[in-house]
């Protein structure tokens, strides 16, 4: 079957994300310091975080209110005001990162562009994932852009059903086994990992190598090759 449509992850696919999450995480470290150490803080964090998610759900916003709700946590409800508003800060900082595309991101989108029906398919908060594929100028590029509460099965199987053909004529391409990966497959689709050197924790999954739709590539540039191959 033809592969006529393309689901691309937003963060850490076509730009750095993680990178900057773990900047402010150091920050973040660096002002509990003298609450907890280095261990406890991270242990504490990943932990707030995880409950969190069903109620904030992905991004900046929600990683800054974890980050507010630890420190209230390590510090008995007695964390310093100047702390709270370097928190704050460092979210405000996170929402105004500007936008740059990865190294051949934009040419091997255009090149896609011409053959394949591109779907932007990424979790996160909608404001914020908005203002960053405006910021990118990759925007034209995309016939659709869907962004989701959660990536799981019925997530990709509706996508490609209302821009494609469906999931069996569809590759998911994106840096995450967990959400990018797995649950493309389980309806259906080819998968591409297009690894990150950074890796957030609640991401981390193990990768089906063995299954015979998907393949990890060495950076999007190689996406096309791919799909002539299997198409």
């Amino acid at each position: 079957m033809r592969i006529t449509t393309v689901g691309l992850d937003a963060d850490d696919t076509l730009w750095h994300n993680e990178t900057i999450f773990r900047l402010t995480h150091k920050r973040f470290v660096e002002l509990l310091s003298p609450h907890a150490d280095e261990g406890v803080l991270e242990a504490r964090l990943n932990a707030v975080e995880a409950n969190n998610l069903r109620l904030y759900g992905y991004g900046v916003k929600g990683f800054t209110l974890s980050m507010i709700e630890t420190a209230m946590d390590l510090t008995d409800g007695e964390v310093p005001t100047r702390v709270i508003r370097e928190i704050l800060a460092a979210g405000r900082e996170m929402l105004s990162e500007p936008v740059e595309p990865l190294p051949g991101v934009e040419t091997a989108l255009d090149q896609l562009s011409r053959t394949h029906r591109l779907v932007l398919i990424t979790k996160g908060d909608l404001l914020h994932q908005e203002q960053k594929l405006a910021a990118s100028g990759l925007g034209d590029l995309f016939a659709a852009v869907e962004i989701v509460s959660e990536k799981d099965r019925s997530t990709y199987e509706r996508v490609f059903a209302r821009h494609g053909t469906g999931a069996q004529a569809a590759v998911m391409a994106g840096n995450s086994v967990r959400s990018d990966v797995i649950p493309a497959l389980e309806a259906g689709a080819w998968a591409a990992l297009i690894p990150y050197p950074l890796v957030w924790a609640h991401e981390a999954a193990s990768a089906p190598h063995d299954h015979p739709r998907y393949q990890e590539l060495a950076s999007l540039a190689d996406l096309p090759g791919w799909l002539d191959e299997i198409g």
